[in-house]
């Protein structure tokens, strides 16, 4: 088989090319052919600025169709990309875009609005994602062929560009594709390293195991920039031919159940927060009344009572959809145990951006309670436990989707990989015999968003600690909030004339100056103040798990 992810777009691209593609939900539609047009302009303008395969174009925006054709366009024309997601401040921006070593930077107009091109010297030309205009360029062959790139078209092309025309960069396994940012800080961010064959990998698993065709509809709303959604909700329909429509403002609720309704899609692809959200608001309370309890407790209408209540929820997602597809976090309990038993075709996923990001899987119809599914295809799985079908271990994995490394970080590299090669995930899980994986725990701190988003505790307090007063912090998450634990340097602010109510007040100042210079998904909700040094370790570092 050939294992060329290029060759895939350039199929779909060929095969598909009269049928819708790319949409900005309420705005304009790409045909498969119109976005093979902008790819091919965006490779005149790359050879006319003498990028080399190899060389790193970054990505940061809303989901767009324009931010999918740059992605595209980049790949397949042999360079690296480096998407960043748009949630991240601009410092982080700068930093990455910087460490990276990217030459050029497509970038959406809001994040625009952040950012200062004196922070980033070494770009070369930065593009609106937009319109693709150039909004800095500090080379005249990027100026001179941004210009003149409907003529070269022309000049190329003068009787039409068609199917035949269509050749992209022949990819080979081991190439780096992608560079991923696991966090916006450049001390604690990891750049992971993907090659092509982790992306043909995931996306060939993807053609293999879930039923969508040419001419399928697919709504996108999770971040791009993140391996999940970028794999699901965007390059596996692209190859298969589908038309998918990005919600390119932040998808609240409402406008997410709007788009549903009117687009109808054939798969849904979305993250615990999502469902949690219907079912606890829109169906739960509905069972909760007296009359609806009544009913359950019947043997034989408590089955057409379900039968209903699952339709409600199907419709919720638009009715047409094959399965949902959760993945990023995991899934609230009681909301699986209903899911179940009105028997709704629901399956949860497992992965990390190392593996782009596709650990475990199981169709719906096979899929067991309380997992996330059996290892993929070219991946193998294995628990490093005693008893792996009791004792959790660590989840270790080796294979096609597996990442190259972290990007200038070699001891970082180095840890992440047993001597034997298999890559160590960090998460603790159980495996059955029939390989159904449940994950049990998470070794590292790092902590997950309702919506799936990665939070690294370290990071958060590292700048909580260079505020006013604080000693030190640990940041826990209760109840889906994050809280921060602070132990006030109270020393200093009594030497300085401080009160306890002083005190009191100047953590929580704390709190909003530090949210003001982080992401909105690790944002502290409050402070919780402690009158002791938290617990250490001899090595000195805090006992995390006496405070969670």
């Amino acid at each position: 088989m050939d294992k060329s992810f290029n060759s895939l777009i350039e199929n779909s691209v060929k095969d598909n090319w009269n049928l819708d593609a790319l949409t900005d939900y309420k705005g304009a539609t790409l045909q498969y052919k119109d976005v093979a047009r902008k790819i091919e302009k965006m490779h005149i303008m790359f050879e006319a600025v003498d990028i080399k395969p190899g060389d790193k174009i970054a990505l940061c925006g809303r989901n767009s169709a324009h931010w999918g054709v740059a992605f595209l366009a980049t790949l397949t024309y042999g360079a690296v990309i480096v998407p960043i997601l748009h949630e991240f401040k601009a410092d982080n921006v700068h930093s990455i875009v910087n460490h990276s070593g990217a030459r050029f930077f497509f970038v959406g107009d809001r994040v625009w609005e952040n950012l200062d091109e004196a922070m980033m010297p070494n770009l070369e030309g930065i593009i609106q994602l937009t319109d693709f205009s150039i909004l800095v360029s500090r080379s005249e062959k990027l100026t001179y062929a941004r210009e003149h790139l409907n003529a070269m078209f022309g000049q190329k092309y003068p009787k039409n560009f068609r199917p035949e025309h269509v050749h992209y960069h022949q990819d080979e396994p081991d190439e780096l594709a992608v560079l991923s940012y696991t966090s916006g800080t450049t001390s604690q961010s990891k750049g992971v390293m993907l090659p092509y064959r982790s992306l043909w990998s995931n996306i060939r698993f993807a053609i293999d195991s879930i039923d969508l065709r040419a001419g399928h509809k697919l709504v996108s709303m999770l971040p791009l920039a993140h391996c999940f959604g970028l794999a699901f909700e965007f390059l596996f329909e692209f190859c298969v031919g589908c038309h998918v429509f990005f919600l390119t403002r932040v998808p609240s609720p409402k406008i997410i159940f709007q788009a549903f309704a009117e687009i109808r899609p054939n798969l849904v692809i979305t993250v615990p927060l999502v469902v949690e959200k219907i079912i606890k608001k829109e169906v739960m309370p509905k069972l909760e009344t007296p009359s609806a309890k009544l009913m359950l407790s019947l043997p034989f209408i408590n089955d057409k009572v379900y039968a209903a209540v699952r339709q409600k929820v199907v419709d919720a997602f638009g009715g047409n959809f094959i399965s949902i597809v959760i993945g990023g976090a995991a899934l609230n309990k009681d909301v699986e145990r209903f899911l179940k038993r009105i028997n709704f075709p629901y399956t949860v996923g497992y992965g990390m951006t190392e593996c782009g990001p596709l650990i475990a899987y199981s169709p719906y119809e096979q899929f067991k309670e309380g997992t996330c599914g059996r290892p993929v295809h070219r991946l193998e799985v294995r628990i490093d436990s005693p008893d792996p079908q009791r004792i959790a271990g660590e989840v270790q994995v080796k294979g096609d989707n597996v990442m190259l490394g972290y990007y200038k970080y070699e001891e970082g590299t180095r840890e992440a990989f047993t001597e034997d090669g298999w890559m160590r995930t960090g998460d603790l899980a159980t495996m059955d015999s029939e390989q159904n994986i449940t994950i049990r725990g998470r070794s590292k701190n790092m902590l997950l968003s309702a919506n799936g988003q990665n939070i690294y505790p370290e990071e958060i307090e590292a700048q909580l600690n260079n505020l006013p007063y604080v000693a030190e912090s640990v940041v826990v998450q209760r109840n889906g909030k994050l809280i921060a634990l602070i132990y006030p340097d109270f020393d200093l602010a009594y030497r300085e004339g401080l009160k306890d109510e002083d005190i009191t007040k100047q953590m929580e100042d704390n709190r909003l100056e530090l949210n003001a210079h982080i992401p909105a998904y690790c944002q502290v909700s409050s402070v919780v103040i402690y009158h002791e040094e938290f617990e250490k370790t001899p090595k000195k570092s805090i006992k995390r798990f006496l405070y969670q």
